[in-house]
């Protein structure tokens, strides 16, 4: 064990010339994310939504309990608004949610949007000098990018973590009851804890790539498993609340087999275990109309490889009712290009 004695005046000045050259490289590389904080974090708050629920049977009356969060400002057609999760404010009205500003200011929203499926919400705002962060909707994040993550753990807003993406496309987890079931994930393992929901997952260059919205824990806290929502997933939404008041769905008119796997794929004649293999097509649907049949595996939608019927489904309700997509299928083992026009899911 090397053990630490006496060390020369001369030496001393060696050492320091040694450390201001090595300190130098690394400062350099923390002055970007010392800028990335300075331009993004005047953009990210505190949310406080005070929810009225009813109590125990045997207690009678309401009960009321604080949700905290965070949530990021943004610009929707040349007006402020703030994302964060549905599930942040969920059951409270818009004179209970309390929103605080980076400058301390205390805001209230004007109206409130949210959506069950994608735990989006989405709160019109108004007050002089807001400030809005970048949407990093054209940057696709990858695997091993560094992201920052900005919001209020526990109550401790301004609070910023620092990590990468650790994986992207994570689905089916198992989110209690939150309804959330459009999932496309991405994982980080930059500290995510209770209060960080709805704040910016945030890339180097200052953009938001994504809507910090859940941890995977034994404690409670993080341990290193964190997911957000991306950005333009949660945009899609956003946009379509604020332009309708609701999020309209396409759908193909499909049933899927959720039991495809590798070796009914590679009796198919595929090399590996993807795409989405029809089971059924439902009459007077998209999927009827453009010739869809029963036993083809949709491989490509819109040009994106089709990695399983999860994935399919989250693509196609992500894509603006009405538009015409090309798909390529595996029929009687032979690629065929199919175009159609995607209609509105009406529920029934």
């Amino acid at each position: 064990m090397e053990r630490f004695g006496p060390v020369t005046p001369e030496k001393r000045e060696v050492l320091l010339r040694q450390l201001e050259g090595h300190a130098a490289v690394l400062e350099a590389q923390s002055a970007v994310v010392k800028t990335v904080v300075k331009l993004v974090g005047p953009a990210v708050v505190h949310i406080a939504a005070g929810v009225t629920e009813q109590s125990v049977p045997m207690q009678g009356g309401r009960s009321f309990r604080e949700e905290a969060g965070s949530g990021v400002v943004v610009r929707i057609d040349d007006r402020n608004y703030v994302l964060t999760n549905r599930h942040v404010i969920d059951g409270a009205t818009p004179q209970k949610i309390n929103i605080t500003l980076a400058d301390g200011r205390p805001l209230q929203p004007t109206k409130v949007w949210a959506d069950v499926e994608t735990d989006v919400a989405v709160m019109a705002v108004d007050a002089p000098g807001l400030v809005a962060a970048e949407l990093g909707e054209d940057t696709p994040p990858e695997i091993g990018d560094f992201v920052l993550a900005m919001g209020s753990p526990f109550g401790l807003s301004r609070s910023v973590t620092f990590g990468i993406i650790s994986a992207k496309g994570r689905r089916d987890l198992q989110l209690g009851n939150s309804g959330l079931v459009l999932q496309d994930f991405l994982q980080t393992d930059a500290a995510i804890n209770p209060g960080n929901s709805g704040g910016p997952l945030i890339n180097l260059r200052g953009q938001v790539i994504g809507i910090n919205t859940a941890i995977a824990s034994n404690s409670g806290g993080s341990e290193g498993i964190g997911f957000a929502i991306p950005i333009h997933m949660f945009m899609f939404t956003a946009r379509q609340l604020v332009a309708h008041g609701k999020v309209r769905r396409a759908y193909l008119g499909v049933t899927l087999d959720r039991e495809f796997d590798a070796q009914r794929a590679s009796a198919l004649g595929l090399p590996g275990p993807f795409g989405a293999l029809v089971m059924e097509v439902r009459g007077n649907s998209p999927a009827a109309n453009s010739g869809l049949k029963s036993g083809d595996v949709i491989l490509q939608f819109n040009g994106v490889t089709v990695e399983d019927d999860a994935h399919l489904v989250n693509i196609v309700k992500l894509t603006e009712v009405g538009s015409r997509v090309s798909l390529v299928v595996l029929r009687d083992r032979s690629p065929q290009a199919i175009t159609l026009h995607l209609a509105e899911w009406t529920g029934q």
